[in-house]
């Protein structure tokens, strides 16, 4: 049985909220460091400035696409290429995330339409990242290359 896997992130923020800004660093990886403001979160993103939105939509397309490229070569058609996008809402007024829509395009070959978009669906619901974000509302649009 494989054991469990830790991955590591870590955030130093100096600050109140509104004026404050920090770092993000990607600890496990050794990737890289990224900029945090509230302004990139809450008003307007700027280049080489992030938000947890963000990073958060990166781990759904990624935890989505490998889920979804799985499924599918076990439905022999495996993908020659699956692109995903997730774009992360977040409403202050309602309280933060409000919905997360993934949209999703495949290149594959010999699969037909309907059980392109069952696997897609199916991907969506037992995709790790998804089940962790279950109390948001999450869409998805899916379609072949």
């Amino acid at each position: 049985m494989p054991r469990p896997v830790t991955s590591t992130a870590s955030t130093a923020w100096k600050g109140d909220l509104l004026s404050g800004s920090g770092t993000t660093t990607l600890e496990t990886s050794q990737l890289g460091t990224m900029d945090l403001s509230w302004k990139a979160r809450a008003e307007e993103s700027a280049q080489g400035t992030t938000s947890p939105e963000e990073l958060l939509g990166a781990a759904h397309a990624a935890c989505y696409s490998m889920q979804f490229s799985n499924m599918l070569a076990e439905n022999d058609t495996p993908p020659t290429a699956v692109d995903t996008r997730a774009d992360v809402t977040f409403n202050i007024a309602e309280g933060g995330i409000t919905g997360i829509a993934l949209t999703v395009t495949a290149q594959i070959d010999g699969i037909e339409d309907a059980d392109f978009q069952r696997i897609a669906e199916e991907a969506k619901s037992s995709c790790p990242v998804s089940k962790a974000l279950a109390a948001v509302n999450i869409t998805l649009e899916a379609k072949l290359a």
